[in-house]
């Protein structure tokens, strides 16, 4: 078949050359790309074509009819439904040196780089339960891979409850699971104790369509230093009898459970976040250590959901800092201050930057907490604070080192253009995209730096997701 009479639907035989972007696979037929969903490199599998397009095509395995030897089992029996666990087919060895060659592909064919200064990548010593932070939605519609009748596809006449996660692309269903890899098996346990409640209480999940119901997410956040456990209820509306009775249904089936909270959130967004807290067991909060620093998590914080691999990540950045005590560094999108306490005994003094008002007050706290007295945060967004809101600068001066953390969409282009106004002697640019941090890093590169060592960190087993940090020198 040749490549112009390609169509969805179309079924073919594919040999998978390499690995892709986004968890895909490439094959070719006579020099057309095809993306394919499902594959490993070495495999020969029968794929649907789901996706035409003028230079390539998209598709989805099949069947496998010869598979490669980079190939496993999967260990979790909802792989490739759920859409979280991208790779667990794929041998960890494989996957590191996939991710590694996605940062070399960026650096080249994005940021044009040459002989690219790359370290061999950091693996995760625990490929399964890792993660402390695991979110699960509550759904009054269950996804089935093969439903048996046309009308599953609606919502069940008479209400019923499913806690899970979504599959892709799929936000009205979820898919109502009873254990995940990923957290721990504690976790599990909360996962179907809660769904048990849940389905005894009398209530209803909520929809956006009615704009009613009760249940919409739960959240369990699980520290790996000091094994405090949060558990956080996300509802539409207070009832304290219904979460008093929660507590003791949770206390029965997870003795471990040390905080409960109920979020309240009355928006339509389906996010788990809320406009109230209410905590009905212990202190509303975990902590966490990373390094010699001790971390207060509360339901709404942001922390680094591998805890082992965030301290390998931030010591990365430190080392690469180079810092010397006379120095001043400027640590933008500083968060909840993760990095700049990590590396505030090393430097004179840490300026963090942050647009997020939670994170700048997690920040200070966690500074006083922990005797820290060199770290200033300063609220508000990165392009206004460096460009036209700018007092703030005659008091603080100006950065011998920035470190950079930015979200996935990389800087915006002032910011970029003001980092290089600043002139600081090196910058360390950690990033979990490498397209953009290869986009910026060509910028700064082009003008007046030099990108000296790149380190690829694996923060997500079995996930396509990868970060790096990026040391540039003053030329």
């Amino acid at each position: 078949m040749q490549p112009h009479e390609l169509t969805k639907g179309t079924e073919l035989q594919l040999h998978i050359a390499d690995s892709a972007f986004e968890g895909k696979t490439v094959s070719r037929i006579d020099g057309f790309v095809v993306f394919v969903e499902g594959a490993v490199p070495g495999d020969v599998v029968i794929a649907r074509v789901t996706k035409v397009k003028k230079s390539y095509a998209e598709a989805r395995v099949v069947r496998v009819e010869q598979p490669s030897s980079h190939r496993v089992e999967p260990r979790c029996k909802y792989f490739g439904t759920c859409g979280g666990c991208k790779w667990q087919h794929v041998g960890y060895e494989i996957q590191l040196r996939f991710k590694q060659q996605h940062v070399v592909d960026a650096f080249e064919r994005i940021g044009g780089f040459a002989d690219l200064p790359i370290l061999p990548i950091i693996g995760s010593e625990d490929i399964y339960f890792y993660r402390n932070k695991m979110e699960y939605s509550f759904s009054d519609q269950q996804w089935l891979s093969e439903p048996p009748v046309r009308n599953s596809e609606i919502r069940n006449p008479k209400p019923e409850i499913f806690v899970g996660l979504h599959v892709p692309q799929r936000y009205d269903k979820v898919l109502d699971i009873t254990e995940c890899h990923l957290q721990s098996e504690t976790s599990n346990r909360i996962l179907n104790v809660t769904r048990e409640f849940a389905r005894k209480s009398g209530l209803n999940v909520y929809t956006s369509e009615s704009e009613s119901g009760y249940f919409r997410f739960l959240v369990i956040r699980q520290s790996k230093r000091t094994n405090e456990l949060m558990v956080n209820l996300v509802t539409f509306d207070e009832k304290k009898d219904v979460m008093q009775g929660y507590v003791k249904a949770l206390q029965t089936a997870a003795p471990e459970v040390t905080t409960v909270v109920n979020t309240i959130n009355t928006k339509k967004a389906q996010i788990a976040y809320g406009e109230t807290e209410q905590t009905y067991l212990g202190d509303g909060v975990i902590h966490e250590r990373l390094g010699k620093h001790l971390f207060t998590v509360s339901a709404s914080s942001f922390f680094q959901t591998n805890t082992v691999q965030a301290e390998r990540l931030y010591g990365v950045a430190k080392s690469f800092a180079e810092l010397q005590p006379h120095e001043v560094v400027w640590d933008l999108y500083s968060g909840t201050g993760s990095i700049a306490l990590l590396i505030s005994a090393a430097a004179k003094e840490v300026i963090g930057i942050e647009s997020v008002e939670s994170a700048v007050r997690d920040a200070k706290r966690n500074a006083d907490a922990n005797g820290v007295t060199n770290c200033r945060f300063i609220l508000g967004d990165l392009k206004d604070r460096l460009t036209r809101d700018t007092a703030w600068m005659q008091s603080h001066a100006k950065p011998d080192v920035m470190v950079i953390d930015p979200p996935r969409s990389g800087m915006h282009q002032r910011v970029v253009e003001e980092i290089l106004a600043l002139n600081p002697t090196r910058i360390v640019y950690v990033s979990c995209n490498p397209t953009t941090q290869a986009r910026d890093v060509k910028i700064l590169c082009s003008e007046r730096y030099r990108l000296v060592k790149l380190q690829p960190v694996d923060m997500f087993p079995h996930t396509y997701h990868i970060e790096s940090v990026a040391l540039l020198h003053r030329v």
